[in-house]
């Protein structure tokens, strides 16, 4: 059960009904996940939904390379809701299975191209090690260049702020699945 009780809509000050509604309005299309702990601050609420949707989508990266960085951080963060929804993405967007459940036991993907593996060295690395190898960044610079590489910045960090928000309100996943992490 959440730890942050989900407000009904009745509920919202005014403020709160503002963000919901730009919420519901855009690609979301609804108040889900971390965005009932968000709305307890709607000014932070409405700030970070719209930088989501843009890295969401609006950025440029191909999905598989924004699947990658996002499953790994989930997996980083054991965030079950976050790795319910977005491996589900991850497979429609081309990863194998087999793909994600390695990146799920924590062991490198074996089916990878080059510049797929090169952003999941980046991404690894980035949460493993809080940093990345000079042969790191120019792998993953080479492969998608600067303007990508500061994508998979942004998308790694604004999924850790989802995760924790996500794991310390204990939103449980959509589908109800809870993924045993090893």
């Amino acid at each position: 059960m959440p730890r942050f009780v989900k407000l009904a809509p009745e509920q919202w000050a005014p403020e709160q009904r503002e963000v919901a509604d730009a919420i519901v309005a855009g690609p979301r299309g609804a108040v889900g996940g971390p965005f009932p702990t968000w709305l307890r601050r709607p000014e932070l609420a409405s700030r970070i939904q719209k930088l989501g949707e843009y890295i969401r989508y609006q950025r440029e990266l191909p999905v598989k390379f924004v699947s990658i960085a996002i499953l790994l951080t989930a997996r980083h963060w054991n965030c079950q809701y976050e790795w319910d929804h977005h491996s589900k993405t991850a497979a429609k967007s081309g990863l194998s299975q087999r793909t994600i459940d390695r990146i799920l036991a924590n062991q490198p993907p074996e089916d990878l191209s080059k510049d797929e593996m090169a952003v999941y060295d980046f991404c690894r690395a980035l949460h493993r090690d809080r940093a990345v190898s000079d042969a790191q960044f120019a792998a993953a610079k080479a492969a998608i260049g600067e303007e990508g590489v500061v994508e998979l910045l942004a998308i790694s960090g604004y999924y850790t702020m989802m995760a924790m928000a996500l794991n310390v309100s204990e939103v449980p996943p959509a589908s109800g699945v809870r993924t045993a992490f090893p």
